[in-house]
């Protein structure tokens, strides 16, 4: 059992490690490539495929193909597309295009973001055979995930090439296809999942749409109701915190700064919260429950919000850019990771892979998209982008973005507290029925108290 562990935890290691290689830099390299205006559009593909392809890619995991070995394929597919997209880069030179360039790192993470629910389905599979509790078991393993993702911050933010950090060039696009073609061959070796291909039912269950049916439990409906609404924050200091960051290098109060010039470093700061944060889910979902955790990761984003609008890199306003890091962990993990082991809980191992899907859609796919895209276009191309606007006025621009951000979040979180209800159990759910059996004391997970 230490052994699966440690393959799982290599396996998660590997897969944000791709993630963490390019999420939180890209913008810094969009920005030096005379692409700024366009950062908005990078970061909203990553939802809108997250629309429809975990969901594809999920249902064929279920059905045909084994979950491990899908993952495979995907990161062979991701990975290439990435290296081509850094190939054009190079040959382009000072010239990069936004067409082509968007083009193959659409075509990239199409195939990516279907393997972050892929990753949780191998792993859940595997601990599930091997009798081991997934709430309990799993955030520790979840936890190393969160150390490939800083891991690879690190290695793009201080480590150069032709005397440039990666995290401002584009070998960031080879780092992460590199990293993906690893994890497509590590892939292989991953305990094999089950698949359902010679089941038989109707056209929904056979097309995958049967995770769908999650909607007409009212409590499960309101839920991924509600992960939309807080995927709305999911990527936007993701895609715009390091080049708020690197902003404070424009400004003459601030441009020696140590954390100007390392934005994508204090940024890791928020993933080694998360990591963290990760190992106090089992006590706090058992304790709170689902919605109590939910509650506390859409305040801790109306927190991360607030604190980049007041913090800045000197001295004696860096720790509030630090304390919005810390609050990270909380606001990423108590809705992604919880999230995830709640659908888990609340559906059958047949249904597992489809249902870690729409999660995705609801989350990284709508959600994401609609709050990257409204970030971009409404609020900070307006604030920030806007022509005329010296370094100092569009560093207020990013205040009153943050601000504008924090305000949306803290709607969220009171709509929750008085909507949604700790779902009770249900007749004939055999997943619930387990965790109403399992002496792990999970009974705060799903049940109404």
């Amino acid at each position: 059992m230490k052994s699966l562990k440690v393959r799982l935890a290599a396996l998660g290691f590997l897969e944000f490690a791709v993630w963490g290689s390019y999420l939180v830099s890209l913008g810094m390299y969009l920005g030096s490539a005379g692409l700024g205006d366009y950062v908005f559009w990078f970061y909203t593909v990553q939802g809108l495929v997250s629309l429809f392809m975990p969901g594809l890619i999920g249902v064929i995991a279920d059905r045909y193909i084994p979950a491990q070995k899908m993952m495979s394929l995907c990161h062979v597919l991701a990975g290439a597309f990435m290296i081509a997209a850094g190939c054009y880069a190079m040959s382009a030179g000072n010239d990069v295009h936004f067409g082509p360039l968007f083009t193959l790192y659409t075509l990239s993470v199409a195939f990516f973001m279907p393997t972050i629910g892929l990753n949780n389905s191998v792993a859940f599979s595997a601990m599930t055979k091997a009798g081991m509790d997934t709430v309990k078991e799993f955030p520790a393993i979840r936890c190393f995930g969160t150390i490939g993702f800083i891991c690879a911050e690190l290695l793009v933010n201080f480590v150069s090439i032709g005397g440039q950090a990666i995290q401002f060039t584009y070998y960031q696009f080879f780092t992460c296809g590199i990293i993906s073609l690893i994890l497509a061959v590590y892939a292989l070796t991953m305990p094999a999942c089950d698949t359902n291909r010679n089941s038989h039912g109707s056209l929904a269950d056979v097309l995958g749409l049967s995770a769908f049916k999650l909607f007409k439990r009212k409590e499960m409906a309101i839920f991924f109701i509600f992960s939309m609404l807080l995927g709305v924050s999911l990527q936007i200091t993701n895609s715009y915190g390091t080049m708020f960051i690197e902003h404070f290098g424009k400004v003459e109060q601030y441009a020696n700064d140590f954390f100007a010039a390392n934005p994508t470093f204090l940024i890791s700061l928020s993933q080694a919260s998360e990591a963290l944060c990760i190992l106090l889910i089992p006590v706090c979902l058992r304790k709170f429950g689902i919605k109590g955790v939910m509650l506390m990761a859409m305040f801790a984003w109306t927190l991360r919000f607030g604190f980049f609008g007041l913090g800045n890199t000197s001295p004696s306003g860096v720790w509030l850019l630090m304390l919005s890091c810390i609050v990270y962990g909380v606001a990423f993990d108590f809705f992604n990771v919880s999230g995830g082991l709640f659908v888990d809980r609340q559906t059958s191992p047949e249904m597992r892979s489809s249902a870690q899907g729409l999660f995705m859609i609801m989350t990284n796919g709508i959600g994401a998209s609609i709050g990257t895209f409204l970030a971009g276009t409404l609020v900070i191309n307006k604030n920030v982008f806007a022509a005329g606007l010296d370094a100092v006025q569009q560093l207020a621009g990013w205040r009153e973005s943050w601000f504008i951000f924090a305000g949306y979040a803290l709607i969220v979180g009171v709509l929750f507290f008085f909507i949604f209800k700790q779902p009770k159990h249900h007749a004939g759910d055999e997943s619930v029925k387990q965790a109403e059996e399992t002496p792990s004391g999970a009974g705060g997970f799903v049940d109404d108290k």
